[in-house]
């Protein structure tokens, strides 16, 4: 599973021996939707419907060229701000002179940063012997992202499944649903000895509803 968000991402299995989601992958310093947000900014674009949006539908443009930029991939785990940097400085200093497009700048974005998001899945599926994966989280509606990780996905005979942003954008949906899921396996709880933790890793939560699986790399 690949979370891609503004203010996290992860990328995840599920380790049945234990119940519980394994992060395979974190990001180093700032989270991908982050990242989108600011360059949207940084270049001007509205923030209606969503800067990310606003930058997908920029990189459809005909004629938009690659540019390249940094790519950072740490074994497993991504950075990006030093892609931001650079890329804000590319349209610092050529956008108004006319050496670089709007348009140029958010495919070359795109490109680089979801390639780096299917490198990492790739290797995740290999580890774990995998050959489903489900991207969810804001950024997980941009169609471009779901067209390169089907790709990829398909490459090993495996499928892929992706949200729309009525499940994307809000995750009370999915909270809803492991609630269901916890009910449905005996897992209750008195509300007065409820509370909310903010800072709940995916790998910190118990998941009994997932079938027993066994790893194996591929």
């Amino acid at each position: 599973m690949l979370r891609a968000r503004s203010f996290f991402i992860t990328l995840c299995a599920h380790d049945s021996a234990n119940a519980h989601q394994y992060a395979c992958s974190l990001r180093i310093d700032i989270a991908i939707g982050n990242c989108l947000d600011r360059f949207a900014r940084a270049i001007g674009l509205s923030n209606d419907p969503s800067p990310g949006y606003n930058i997908e539908q920029e990189a459809k443009k005909p004629g938009a060229k690659f540019i390249e930029l940094p790519y950072v991939v740490k074994g497993m785990d991504v950075s990006f701000s030093g892609i931001l940097t650079f890329v804000g400085q590319e349209a610092k200093e050529k956008l108004q002179k006319g050496l670089v497009t709007k348009a140029d700048l958010c495919f070359s974005l795109q490109e680089t940063l979801f390639a780096m998001l299917v490198e990492i899945t790739e290797r995740a599926m290999a580890h774990c012997g995998q050959n489903q994966v489900l991207i969810v989280g804001g950024v997980g509606c941009n169609m471009r992202l779901q067209e390169m990780m089907a790709e990829m996905v398909k490459q090993r005979g495996g499928s892929l499944c992706a949200m729309d942003h009525r499940y994307c954008i809000d995750n009370g949906a999915m909270i809803a649903q492991a609630g269901i899921f916890a009910l449905q396996h005996g897992i209750t709880m008195d509300m007065k000895d409820t509370w909310c933790t903010q800072r709940f890793r995916t790998d910190q939560v118990e998941a009994i509803w997932r079938p027993a699986t066994v790893w194996k790399h591929s």
